[in-house]
C-alpha cells in the first residue's frame, strides 16, 4: 500500500503540472482562436475516444447498467458543467486569478465532507473555511477588467464555481472507485460529459478559427499545438492521473494538490505575460494557502475540540 501510495503521489504531482500549464494554454487559445464551448466539447470528445480505446486493452470488472447510467450523468451534468464554467472563467479572467480560485478545492470538499457525510467540524476549520473565502472575496472585489482580463469578477466567480462542482465530482468519482476500475469510470464519465457538450454546441454554434483558417489552407501552428498540449496533457493524461491518485488518497488530499496548479499557472503568466504582479493577488494566495493549512490542521485535532 505505501507503494501504491507513493505511485499515486507522483501522479498527482504529474497531473497538476498539466493542470497548471493547461491555464495558461487555454488562455492563449481563448477566445481568438477557439470559443470556450467549442473549447469543452474538443476536449470531452477527444478524451471519451481516448479513454474508450484504452479499454479495449484494459480488462476491468464490467459495470452494471445503473452505475453506466450514475457514471453517464455524473459526466452529463457534473464534468460538463465543471469544464464550462472553467473554460468560461478562465477566457474572461488571468490564469494567475483562476488558480486562486481554484485553489478553494480542499475547502469545499471539507464542506461537502460535513453536509453530506456529517464529518465533525472544529473552531479551527471554521476559522480556516472563514479565512479562505475572505481571500477569494479580496480577489473578486479588487481585481478589475483590462485588457489581460475582460470581465475579472464573473470570470472569477465562474472558477470559484468550477472549483465547488469539482470537489463534488470528486465525492462521486471516489464512491465509484470503490467499485470500478478507472478506465471503466473514465470513459463512461467523459462519454456523458461528450454528450452534453455536442447538444449544447449544437444549440449555440461551433466557433473554431483556428478550423475554419485549415480549412482555407491556412495552418496557425502554434496555436495547433498549444491545442494538441491541451487535448493530451492537461485533458487526457491529467484526468486519468487525477482519478488513479483519488483511487490510493483522500478527496482531501487529491484537492490539495491544486496549490500544485497555483505554482506553475503564476510561474507561466509571468513569464508569457498573461497577469500583472497585484498586492492584492499575492495576499489572496496566502490567504487560501493558510485556510488549508488551518483545515488540515484541525484533522488532528481531538475530539474534545470539536463542535457538534
Amino acid at each position: 500500500m505505501d507503494s501504491q501510495n507513493k505511485k499515486a503521489n507522483i501522479s498527482m504531482v504529474i497531473a497538476k503540472l498539466f493542470a497548471g500549464l493547461n491555464m495558461n494554454g487555454l488562455k492563449l487559445l481563448l477566445p481568438m482562436w477557439i470559443s470556450a464551448i467549442t473549447g469543452v466539447t474538443l476536449r470531452c470528445v477527444f478524451a471519451a475516444v481516448g479513454f474508450w480505446i484504452v479499454s479495449l486493452f484494459v480488462k476491468e470488472d464490467k459495470a452494471t447498467w445503473k452505475q453506466k447510467i450514475q457514471l453517464f450523468l455524473i459526466g452529463a451534468i457534473g464534468l460538463y458543467a465543471f469544464m464550462d464554467c472553467f473554460l468560461i472563467g478562465i477566457s474572461l479572467t488571468t490564469p494567475i486569478s483562476g488558480a486562486i480560485f481554484c485553489s478553494l478545492q480542499p475547502i469545499f470538499v471539507f464542506i461537502l465532507s460535513f453536509v453530506l457525510l456529517h464529518e465533525k467540524i472544529s473552531k479551527m476549520k471554521i476559522f480556516g473555511i472563514i479565512l479562505g473565502f475572505g481571500g477569494a472575496l479580496l480577489c473578486i472585489f479588487t481585481q478589475h477588467s483590462d485588457d489581460l482580463a475582460s470581465n475579472a469578477p464573473l470570470g472569477n466567480i465562474l472558477c470559484a464555481a468550477c472549483a465547488l462542482i469539482y470537489a463534488a465530482y470528486l465525492m462521486f468519482e471516489k464512491y465509484f472507485l470503490k467499485l470500478l476500475g478507472v478506465i471503466t469510470i473514465m470513459k463512461y464519465v467523459f462519454i456523458g460529459a461528450s454528450f452534453s457538450a455536442v447538444i449544447i454546441n449544437i444549440f449555440v454554434g461551433f466557433h473554431a478559427p483556428l478550423f475554419h483558417d485549415a480549412l482555407h489552407g491556412e495552418w496557425h501552428w502554434v496555436p495547433w499545438l498549444i491545442l494538441l498540449f491541451i487535448l493530451i496533457g492537461p485533458t487526457f493524461i491529467n484526468y486519468f492521473l487525477t482519478i488513479y491518485g483519488l483511487k490510493y488518497l483522500k478527496a482531501t488530499i487529491v484537492s490539495l494538490y491544486s496549490y500544485i496548479n497555483l505554482i506553475v499557472a503564476s510561474i507561466a503568466s509571468y513569464i508569457l505575460g498573461q497577469d500583472r504582479f497585484s498586492w492584492f493577488q499575492i495576499i489572496a494566495m496566502f490567504m487560501i494557502c493558510a485556510s488549508i493549512y488551518f483545515v488540515e490542521i484541525a484533522e488532528q485535532k481531538k475530539p474534545s475540540t470539536q463542535l457538534q
